[in-house]
């Protein structure tokens, strides 16, 4: 009996035991893993001779996970197959496709994507290499990569190397070396022979290395690349934590040049022209969408009508949408129309010849499609209400100095009795007739401009008598009214630039903070003035208008033209009203990557990997 109960007492103080472990709380972790994966060994050797292996497996010492290895690593030589990459625990397994080339450095370049499993600590920057020949090739070349127009830096992008220094190399064979662009657009094209070389980015759509479509992004540099090295040393630290850190140490290491290759990235304009689709939306209305601008407009004739004097234009601000407005009811009221189109089309040679396309154009059908305006009846259904024509006037209550007053409609005007549009000043408290001018849209045939003296502080008054207006369908406009008061001189600033570095045409463009262009002024003789701006943070950028057409323009390859230059100012510029601002502005101080400012930036760095290879990683440098 004495042994039972001395059992079951140590049963239930083991319990008791066991439980208290159990509770006593949360047991901490040490510090936080912030070590990145590090490799054991690899087979074959890193900077191995006289490989013939296809296969290359890189052994860590942890779990190891690829982020985004389709777009991250990148092989050189390029490769008509892309090699299968794999994870397997510890390792990672490379399987080269393509047949190896004989007396060749390659190069397995990871990027950033290999990272721990559990903290994803990046590796950062590690490229594993090896030789067919009997030594390896250690050159290195790196820059930057930037849109041309935008200066936007450029992600994930082919930036490559041709010994072959015929313009046609580029077009007809693969790149020798590649590399791709990081998110600050930076690249570093390693593992390259003594020699000279053009250098290309390729935004490489149907991934062949070479240049054979008008829609992939490229760029090139006019010069030759020759790369060379030196001895040189550099700053490096040794971090504390995140924050702070304990040492700054001078080390030696080889400086590979050039480390500032500049790229500007443009599509080529198309070239191709044809017939998109046409679209008859309205009764009234069709429109033919071509793939490029029109500078010649298409012949119609019409088959099961009489196309002359059918219609009116109105063509798109790019001349590839032409939209007809069909004036004769007993032709917008077929069914369908017939007719046969006349234009200029590109064949295989990229020559323009004539094409002759036979259309039916039905009409558009919408389910549920909202009634016009007005278009309704009264519960008797005896008395229909009169539809009026759609007009929409922009005029804000309180209106800058420069601008003018636009009527917006939807549908052509076939008439429009001036007498019955009334403009009005507020003179000491008395309305005054105030002169005006109303003109019709150059770009868009259904705006109109109401143009006049505007005193900067007064209060104007416009209003339009019914049925002073009616549209090409019959509808006629209801009575409008606004009213609205100009701002002063004294609300705005003034802004002026001093440029130097630019040709003799260029012009400013101010954006705001979202970067939309909300001035344009041409540059003359090295200024550009730029009144009545509102108050407020604002951007510029300067085109190098090098055709003087008062837009950017692109590249083209073939001619060996470089697209326009394009030049931010690198800081945002605080307007205040009443204040003159006069800036001098030397497009040429700082390098075009480091230009555009980061607030406009639509393509942001990567910055938690950027902090983790601060503090990990052996070759966090640029």
């Amino acid at each position: 009996m004495k042994s039972s109960f001395n059992a079951l007492l140590g049963i239930c103080i083991l319990i008791a035991i066991t439980w208290s472990c159990a509770n006593i709380g949360s047991p901490q972790g040490g510090p936080k893993d912030m070590t990145p994966p590090k490799v054991l060994y690899t087979e074959p050797a890193m900077n191995a001779y006289n490989n013939t292996k296809k296969k290359v497996v890189i052994h860590f010492d942890e779990f190891v996970k690829l982020d985004n290895a389709s777009e991250k690593v990148i092989v050189s030589p390029p490769q008509t197959q892309q090699p299968e990459i794999t994870v397997n625990g510890k390792s990672i397994v490379v399987k080269l496709q393509d047949s190896l080339k004989a007396n060749s450095t390659y190069s397995i370049d990871f990027s950033d994507a290999i990272t721990d499993n559990n903290e994803g600590n990046p590796l950062g920057n590690y490229a594993f290499t090896f030789s067919t020949g009997s030594h390896i090739d250690t050159l290195e070349v790196s820059g930057y990569l930037i849109d041309a127009e935008t200066l936007e830096p450029i992600k994930g992008t082919a930036v490559g190397l041709h010994s072959d220094l015929s313009d046609s190399a580029f077009i007809k064979k693969p790149l020798d070396r590649v590399a791709r662009t990081d998110s600050r657009g930076h690249f570093v094209i390693k593992g390259i022979a003594a020699g000279k070389y053009h250098v290309y980015a390729l935004k490489d759509v149907d991934q062949n290395s070479r240049f054979n479509q008008r829609s992939e992004a490229i760029a090139f540099n006019d010069s030759l690349i020759v790369p060379s090295f030196r001895p040189d040393v550099r700053q490096d630290t040794s971090w504390v934590d995140s924050l702070s850190f304990d040492t700054v140490f001078t080390r030696p290491y080889t400086h590979y040049y050039p480390d500032n290759i500049l790229l500007r990235s443009f599509t080529e304009k198309s070239i191709t022209q044809y017939l998109i689709k046409s679209e008859r939306s309205l009764p009234q209305l069709f429109a033919l969408f071509f793939a490029i601008r029109n500078d010649t407009l298409p012949t119609l004739r019409g088959l099961n009508f009489n196309e002359k004097n059918a219609f009116i234009v109105q063509k798109n601000a790019d001349n590839d949408t032409i939209l007809y407005w069909i004036k004769d009811s007993l032709i917008y009221k077929l069914d369908t129309l017939k007719i046969q189109a006349k234009y200029l089309f590109t064949d295989t040679l990229n020559k323009f010849i004539p094409r002759t396309d036979t259309l039916k154009l039905y009409i558009k059908k919408y389910k549920n499609a909202p009634k016009k305006e007005g278009e309704h009846k009264k519960k008797d259904d005896k008395l229909k209400i009169i539809p009026l024509l759609p007009v929409a006037m922009a005029t804000p209550s309180s209106m800058d100095i420069f601008d003018n007053i636009k009527l917006l409609f939807q549908e052509p005007i076939s008439k429009m009795d001036t007498s019955m549009i009334h403009l009005f000043e507020k003179v000491d408290s008395v309305w005054k007739p105030k002169p005006y001018l109303i003109r019709q849209d150059s770009s868009n045939i259904l705006a109109y401009n109401i143009l006049a003296e505007w005193d900067p502080g007064k209060e104007y008054n416009l209003s339009v008598d019914s049925m002073a207006i009616h549209g090409l369908y019959g509808l006629h406009n209801g009575p409008l009214f606004s009213n609205l008061k100009m701002k002063t001189v004294n609300d705005y600033a003034n802004l002026f630039f001093n440029i130097t570095g630019v040709g003799p045409h260029a012009f400013v463009e101010v954006m705001d903070a979202q970067g939309k262009v909300i001035r344009k002024a041409d540059v003359i003789k090295g200024r550009a003035s730029i009144y009545y701006l509102n108050p407020g943070k604002v951007y510029a950028r300067v085109t190098d208008d090098r055709n003087n057409n008062g837009k950017w323009d692109t590249g083209d390859y073939i001619t060996r033209r470089q697209p326009e230059e394009v030049y931010y100012y690198p800081h945002a510029i605080n307007l205040k009203a009443m204040w003159d601002i006069d800036q001098n502005w030397n497009v040429q101080e700082l390098p075009l990557y480091k230009q555009k400012p980061d607030e406009l930036k639509k393509q942001k760095p990567d910055q938690n990997k950027s902090k983790k290879y601060g503090q990990n990683s052996k070759k966090s440098y640029s």
